[in-house]
């Protein structure tokens, strides 16, 4: 213990991510920046996290989705925005610690149903190739870590590799995204939370939960750092 509190005594301050103060402490943001991030707390349909009036939205009671809930922490808003592409596009791996921790903070420290797996977002290999890592592995890691829920990266893979869904409108994200996962082994009766750093339409999620409800899953969520919302 004197080890551990000399240790953290003369730890280096950490610079902010955003205003470059010297108070950015663990996660690198300090208390006023964290203050001014686009948080995700107007009510929000539970299913699909879009804003409505804190009930299912429309959208999900006339085509429900294969999740059931959505967790996001913010709206894909800056600085968020930006933050996730410097994590994404730039290699800042350690983005994915502060994103985490503070999912985990706000959306899980008082979670009371049970999750049996964490599964983040499977890359085809060739995309996992070209761009070194995983970002929803890197973010779930650290959630498993956190929580102490099983982390599986193994069970369900991209099996098709399409073009980026950004790059796409709604109806080709879905049809391009249609099929595109396998799950090796049963599911049978799991709850289980998919991982992911931005819900932007949803298609990609609910092709992956669609494929873990027809290995057996029972429950699926979405646990996503940022949702897109309409402008």
């Amino acid at each position: 213990m004197f080890l551990k509190s000399l240790f953290l005594k003369y730890l280096p301050e950490q610079y902010c991510l955003l205003c470059s103060s010297y108070e950015g402490g663990e996660l690198g943001l300090c208390d006023a920046c964290q203050n001014d991030l686009p948080w995700h707390t107007n009510p929000q349909c539970p299913q699909c996290g879009l804003s409505s009036n804190g009930l299912i939205c429309g959208s999900c009671l006339n085509s429900p989705p294969h999740f059931e809930i959505t967790r996001s922490l913010f709206t894909y808003d800056f600085p968020m925005d930006s933050l996730l592409q410097q994590y994404k596009y730039k290699d800042l791996l350690h983005l994915a610690h502060t994103f985490s921790s503070l999912f985990h903070q706000q959306k899980l420290s008082e979670l009371t149903n049970k999750t049996d797996l964490i599964i983040p977002m499977p890359m085809h290999p060739q995309r996992l190739q070209e761009r070194g890592f995983n970002q929803a592995l890197e973010i779930a890691r650290v959630i498993a870590q956190n929580t102490g829920i099983k982390l599986d990266y193994g069970t369900c893979q991209r099996t098709k590799l399409t073009p980026p869904q950004a790059s796409l409108p709604l109806k080709e994200r879905i049809k391009n995204i249609r099929g595109v996962f396998s799950c090796t082994q049963s599911l049978q009766g799991l709850n289980i939370a998919l991982v992911d750093d931005v819900m932007t339409t949803g298609a990609s999620l609910n092709e992956l939960a669609k494929t873990l409800k027809q290995a057996g899953a029972t429950h699926v969520e979405c646990w996503v750092i940022a949702r897109t919302l309409p402008k």
